[in-house]
């Protein structure tokens, strides 16, 4: 059995806190119940990252840019969230700051430190009141949701982006991965909600398919012989689409054997037996593989040994601020170690800051990529791309 399986039914959750010690003791305490959880360290952040898929926040009342009371009132003025439970968080019990939140729209209230049992209860007992007054609002929204896809697939409504990705020693552009945006000025504006959503409808395969057809366009007219990474569910291997997909490449430019399928670590493997068997005959094509997000959360080792992939993408959550955590740089060695071991290729996401690249080389990892070094862009300037020095910044 796979322990990064997850499923897309699971109930969802989004915790707005600036504490990162505590996110992550309540991530962890919360995914072992069961729960896929969002994590947003401002206000701002939250307001983005919320969406109607979303079935509780738990929000902190202190936050560095938008208190807890302004995000809970613009929330639940919003039409599409404003059915999502909300529980308040604060280090102060004061009746006054209860009695604001609940007056604002949220459904319950905590003081810091908290029973966690208490806490589940509590969870519980508000989503079933938000599923009860929000079935309605939900009905309409996936009904919308499905039009706005449909949309998207039938006007081919998708922008490839692509971010640069480079080895260290020697510094030199190794690849560039694709990540795809759709052009819609409604709900499936974000990309995140995008692809879930097209998973949540059964359309995720026409999405990706589409997704890579609109990257492999760009690539074709480019003087461009290095890798591409493309992200890849694992519903995609799992599927009945692999003559599509041959077809796409057997009539472009691109030889698979410089495509690297990235394996989200985000993402559930229903059927292991048949992922795996189906892997063989992607690779036996010419694709190559890579595990993507691992320490973001679902990742393990145990799917680095069953994939034995050629690459593993370090997540970004752990290359932020790794000079200043111990933990962190300690779990860099060990995949640093392992992946020397066994001919695999590290590559760090998220290097945002100078001081994040500088580590990360520090440590062996072997490439990078990250808004510090170059940002996601629709148009490639290969030369531009080949000829920056982050080190010089």
């Amino acid at each position: 059995m796979i322990t990064i399986s997850k499923s897309i039914n699971c109930k969802q959750v989004l915790i707005v806190d600036d504490e990162r010690n505590l996110l992550q003791l309540l991530t962890m305490l919360l995914e072992t119940r069961g729960y896929e959880v969002e994590v947003a360290h401002t206000g701002s952040e939250a307001l983005r990252k919320v969406s109607p898929h979303i079935d509780l926040i738990i929000l902190d009342l202190v936050l560095p840019d938008i208190d807890g009371f302004e995000v809970c009132r613009l929330l639940k003025r919003r039409k599409a969230t404003a059915h999502i439970p909300i529980i308040l968080l604060s280090a102060q019990d004061m009746n006054e700051n209860k009695v604001e939140g609940l007056y604002l729209g949220a459904d319950d209230f905590l003081a810091k430190p908290c029973d966690i049992e208490e806490l589940f209860a509590r969870m519980e007992a508000v989503m079933r009141r938000g599923r009860t007054l929000g079935s309605q609002r939900t009905y309409n929204y996936e009904n919308e949701t499905i039009i706005e896809l449909r949309k998207i697939l039938d006007q081919e409504l998708i922008i490839p982006f692509f971010q640069p990705i480079y080895h260290f020693k020697p510094f030199r552009l190794l690849g560039l991965e694709v990540l795809s945006r759709p052009v819609s000025n409604g709900k499936l504006s974000n990309p995140e909600h995008f692809f879930k959503s097209a998973l949540q409808f059964g359309l995720y395969q026409e999405m990706e398919l589409l997704s890579w057809t609109k990257a492999i366009d760009v690539i074709s007219d480019l003087p461009y012989e290095h890798h591409i990474f493309l992200n890849c569910n694992p519903f995609l291997v799992e599927g009945s689409e692999f003559d599509k997909i041959k077809f796409i490449f057997d009539n472009s430019k691109v030889s698979p054997t410089n495509v690297i399928l990235e394996i989200t670590e985000r993402s559930a493997i229903s059927d292991s037996k048949l992922f795996y068997q189906n892997i063989q005959k992607f690779r036996n094509y010419g694709f190559r593989f890579a595990i993507d997000d691992l320490g973001g959360g679902y990742a393990s080792l145990e799917s680095i040994v069953q994939t034995k992939p050629d690459v593993v993408k370090i997540d970004r959550h752990i290359i932020s601020d790794l000079k200043y955590d111990s933990f962190k740089r300690s779990i860099v060695k060990f995949i640093v170690a392992f992946c020397a071991e066994n001919q695999i290729e590290v590559i760090a996401e998220g290097i945002e800051t100078k001081d994040d690249l500088e580590t990360v080389i520090d440590l062996g990892v072997n490439a990078g990529q990250g808004f510090f070094l170059y940002e996601p862009t629709a148009k490639v300037n290969l030369e531009e791309i080949q000829n920056i020095h982050p080190t010089k910044k």
